[in-house]
């Protein structure tokens, strides 16, 4: 390894091991002082201005270099509690919300665990769910992502996860992707993810997985299903062509820490080598001033919107006319500030 990759890796590490960045409003350096160096002067891209009174600049640096950082401790124990029996109450169908995609691990779609919390490895879109859409809403979430989108803040992507034990299969990875590869809105640069452990996340239940910088290089790759021998989940892209021996840092996090990163940073997950389900919450936010693609046909999006056009038509009905742009306004939630665009 290159010594200015030795050194990005020591410095992306001291940020994990030093507690990542501060949960306080006052902001402060956290983990990242061993960056060194005020920021000041330097032209930020990933980072607004409005973020300065809650991000340093050694904060806003490390972003900038890696594309992601975790704030420690950011949601409360009582909320993710609530989560999680909410989870439990739908996986019981014990209530229902409109909307809601409820998937399953390829290797398990065809056991009987009845209205058990173990059938369901995914709930997607609960826009509409009034429990669980709090996460999106909370006040100590908003005001990290206000530092990437803006005041006017769209939800427009909402995944619950519960990476279930592998079977052996390694169906429960999920290969290194770009988040981006399934928003047909931009720019990039104003959309960000709000990753939240529910429970002790390590490399042994499959952890996330980043390759640090990969965001800088502006470029949406190819995604297409992995050759995996015991089945891929449905729309689990992943990239083939990239560089093998980037380093790449394994994020273990402890209950309501929380992980913001760029859209088109490389990273995935590992197989759950575990016996219990790993709980995850997440948001994807953009600017409502983003504006969406005019179309998709021939672009990197072509095959995820292809599929996604499939899953609407079995939905909402086969002569159902409805573009990609329009599932994502369809799931687009205003939480703060003027809806403008999306």
């Amino acid at each position: 390894m290159s010594q200015q990759r030795s050194r990005r890796l020591e410095n992306i590490l001291g940020h994990l091991r030093g507690g990542g960045v501060s949960a306080s409003p006052c902001g402060g350096t956290g983990g990242l002082a061993a960056l060194g160096g005020d920021g000041g002067g330097k032209g930020f891209r990933y980072t607004l201005p409005e973020s300065a009174p809650l991000l340093s600049p050694a904060e806003r640096e490390f972003y900038e270099e890696n594309g992601f950082f975790v704030v420690r401790k950011l949601v409360s124990g009582a909320d993710l509690e609530a989560y999680k029996d909410r989870f439990k109450q739908i996986c019981r169908k014990e209530v229902q919300s409109p909307g809601l995609l409820m998937m399953k691990d390829v290797a398990i779609a065809k056991k009987e665990f009845g209205t058990d919390e173990r059938a369901i490895t995914k709930l997607q879109d609960f826009q509409f769910d009034p429990v669980l859409f709090q996460y999106c809403s909370l006040p100590q979430i908003l005001r990290y992502v206000e530092c990437f989108t803006g005041r006017d803040i769209m939800a427009m992507h909402t995944m619950l996860i519960n990476k279930p034990p592998d079977p052996g299969t390694m169906t429960s990875r999920h290969p290194l992707h770009q988040d981006l590869h399934y928003f047909p809105f931009r720019p990039a640069d104003l959309i960000v993810c709000s990753w939240t452990a529910m429970e002790k996340v390590h490399r042994e239940n499959g952890c996330l997985v980043v390759l640090p910088g990969t965001h800088r290089s502006g470029q949406l790759l190819k995604h297409v299903y992995p050759d995996w021998k015991g089945g891929v989940n449905k729309m689990y892209h992943g990239i083939q062509e990239y560089d093998s021996s980037a380093p790449r840092v394994h994020l273990e996090m402890e209950p309501g820490d929380t992980v913001f990163f760029h859209p088109l940073l490389i990273h995935g997950s590992g197989r759950n080598r575990t016996n219990g389900f790993r709980k995850a919450i997440s948001c994807h936010y953009a600017s409502s001033h983003c504006h969406y693609l005019d179309d998709v046909e021939g672009s990197e999006h072509a095959n995820i919107a292809e599929e996604v056009m499939e899953l609407a038509k079995k939905r909402l009905g086969p002569d159902t006319e409805v573009t990609f742009q329009d599932t994502w306004r369809i799931r687009g939630k205003l939480v703060q500030g003027e809806q403008v665009n999306l």
